[in-house]
């Protein structure tokens, strides 16, 4: 599964900005992180943002899974960076059956695309990383994350909310299968802390 719009990092599909200097079009964005793999996979930022978009306005956020695979569904959330992608806070999440209606043990997808209302109390910046990441229910321990760069415009100077939960690659803990039992590893979601966030300069 891989987020298509807005365009992630080095996608080949969708209308995106130029690559940055030294930098190549990704074909396996449908794939998980490498264990030792940076949040976001690549960390070069686009020289523009790809969206534009304010602070308590309605988003979509759009899939495809072109060779990829949805894995039962699984926990997923929605982040943003304000520190090029150090700090990660929450703004949605879709718990338990992402791309899907319900509990399934398909690859896939029902489900390929996601509209929510951004938090009020977002800052701006032309710099943000916006982000999607993803904790398989089904298969190999594994954790997805894509990241956009965006700019917001809000007229707040923080904004706090959870930190993103990173798992299942080296240095975070393991949520593991959850055989039917989707509230596997929600306790790490629930109880995450709160982070704040805000432009750098």
């Amino acid at each position: 599964m891989a987020m298509v719009k807005p365009c992630s990092r080095y996608t080949p599909r969708g209308d995106c900005p130029p690559l940055p200097a030294g930098q190549e079009l990704d074909y396996s964005l449908n794939s998980p992180l490498e264990p030792n793999a940076p949040l976001c996979k690549h960390t070069v930022p686009y020289s523009t943002p790809v969206e534009t978009w304010t602070a308590g306005q309605q988003v979509t956020v759009k899939f495809d899974s072109v060779n990829g695979a949805a894995h039962g569904g699984g926990h997923a959330q929605f982040s943003v960076s304000y520190d090029g992608g150090k700090t990660f806070a929450v703004v949605h999440e879709v718990l338990k059956h992402i791309f899907f209606n319900g509990p399934s043990s398909s690859n896939t997808p029902e489900v390929l695309s996601y509209t929510f209302k951004l938090p009020s109390d977002l800052p701006s910046s032309k710099k943000v990383v916006f982000a999607w990441s993803w904790v398989n229910a089904i298969g190999n321990r594994e954790f997805y994350m894509n990241c956009a760069d965006v700019e917001i415009k809000g007229t707040s100077s923080s904004y706090s909310g959870k930190q993103m939960v990173v798992a299942n690659i080296n240095g975070y803990p393991t949520i593991p299968a959850f055989n039917g039992n989707y509230d596997t590893g929600l306790d790490m979601y629930k109880n995450a802390k709160n982070v704040t966030v805000k432009p750098t300069g």
